[in-house]
């Protein structure tokens, strides 16, 4: 079976060259959430057959997942947007430290290696660098369950005999921390209490899955989550969430631009907060349930914004939204409230010519000013999308290099893109456009 391209369809030494000035327009579906697409997979560990998944996206980090499960001894089938993943031959409990280095999501084999296998060991896990995201509420949330975990600057290694129930309380609501134990608790003796836990649309499509499998789990979407442990699972399909992020993302785009576009095949509910800053900014915003309308036709207001974990602003579209503010009228703060280093787009859309000035954690975008082609470089997979966005309202040609950032979390961005009138190209390293 052939392997997908991610995104863009770009290799390291690839370059995107973006022509802007061109409001976008026209029509765009979203693709399946990565942040959902990748716990699923790692979830067909706790099965006793073959979990289907379908509306997988064609992403980068979603093949690697692949490779990470075939390696432990998992027969994995991927192709047209579906993934089939067997476990039942996995007889590795620990992954290719290459592969589990590449993504933080790597991390999420830990809690169903754990509980199926009664071990499990890996390197501590990579991603994009935008941060402190420490592992303790992983860890301390196994260890209440039963489990021996010992940690040092070569990786985790983790031991049961048998994970047993427990009230987990975390001390915030971390994503990967709560996916991995609601994993874990599954299929553990007893009632697991997750109190504090995190609320993002990828975890109640998490749970949803988990049950679909068998699982008996309730809660999921608020700060408290309830799991009653079962024997075993039982193979399943379940359709992956569409991503947000991505309709956020493209969103913010059209507004920056001046554009009109309509996106369709999302949950309008879970861009509540975007939706609100969208509007507040000047925007006009049509929901339809399963589509969303998103056009500017005068200019943008400056509008402060602080991330928050879910219900809040996603701290994924913070990056985007500073690009977007770039182009309001006023002066606008951004804040990130959950990473320290998530603000590394700035200096890249400096080089555009944004005004934008760093005070701690937060970003002063003095909006208005002219943006001017560039070259630019892209450090992770959402001040990917920001530089894009900006190139796409600068005046002449941007050169982006490190494109394989943007494979690892979006789908065919290229291709979306264009489609809505964007003159985006892919270009060998070297080669004028």
């Amino acid at each position: 079976m052939s392997e997908p391209k991610g995104s863009s369809g770009a290799v390291p030494s690839e370059r995107l060259e973006i022509g802007g000035g061109t409001p976008l327009r026209g029509r765009v579906t979203v693709s399946g959430s990565k942040n959902a697409a990748l716990p699923q997979m790692a979830a067909a560990i706790l099965t006793d057959g073959p979990l289907r998944l379908s509306n997988v996206p064609a992403i980068e980090d979603v093949e690697t997942m692949c490779r990470l499960l075939r390696g432990l001894g998992a027969r994995v089938d991927r192709s047209d947007g579906e993934v089939e993943i067997d476990a039942q031959g996995i007889t590795m409990t620990e992954p290719n430290g290459d592969l589990a280095r590449r993504m933080r999501a790597s991390l999420l084999v830990l809690g169903p290696l754990l509980v199926s296998r009664g071990e499990a060991s890996l390197p501590l896990p990579g991603g994009d660098d935008i941060g402190m995201r420490r592992v303790e509420q992983h860890l301390e949330g196994l260890r209440a369950m039963g489990a021996e975990v010992d940690e040092d600057e070569f990786g985790i290694r983790a031991r049961a005999t048998r994970l047993h129930g427990a009230h987990v309380q975390l001390d915030l609501p971390t994503v990967t921390g709560t996916e991995n134990l609601m994993m874990a608790a599954a299929r553990a003796d007893g009632i697991t209490v997750i109190s504090n836990a995190a609320r993002e649309p990828h975890v109640v499509d998490l749970a949803l899955c988990l049950k679909a499998m068998g699982a008996r789990i309730s809660g999921a979407g608020g700060d408290r989550i309830v799991i009653e442990g079962v024997a075993r699972l039982h193979p399943t399909e379940h359709q992956v969430r569409a991503d947000y992020i991505e309709a956020g993302t493209f969103a913010m785009a059209a507004a920056a631009t001046g554009g009109e576009i309509l996106i369709d095949h999302l949950f309008c509910d879970d861009l509540d907060q975007v939706l609100h800053k969208l509007r507040r900014a000047g925007c006009e915003v049509e929901e339809g349930g399963a589509w969303l309308r998103i056009s500017r036709r005068s200019g943008l207001r400056a509008v402060d914004m602080t991330t928050w974990p879910h219900p809040g602003f996603a701290t994924d579209l913070q990056a985007q939204f500073v690009a977007l503010m770039t182009q309001a009228e006023g002066v606008s703060t951004v804040s990130e409230a959950l990473f320290e280093n998530r603000f590394q787009h700035v200096e890249q859309l400096r080089r555009l010519g944004a005004e934008i000035s760093l005070q701690g954690r937060s970003a002063v975008i003095r909006g208005g000013a002219p943006l001017r082609g560039a070259e630019l470089n892209i450090s992770d997979i959402r001040s990917g999308a920001a530089l894009v966005i900006g190139a796409l309202c600068a005046e002449g040609a941007s050169s982006l290099t490190n494109v394989h950032h943007l494979d690892r979390g979006y789908e065919d961005l290229v291709g979306k893109l264009t489609g809505l009138g964007a003159s985006l190209k892919l270009l060998p390293a070297g080669e004028q456009g």
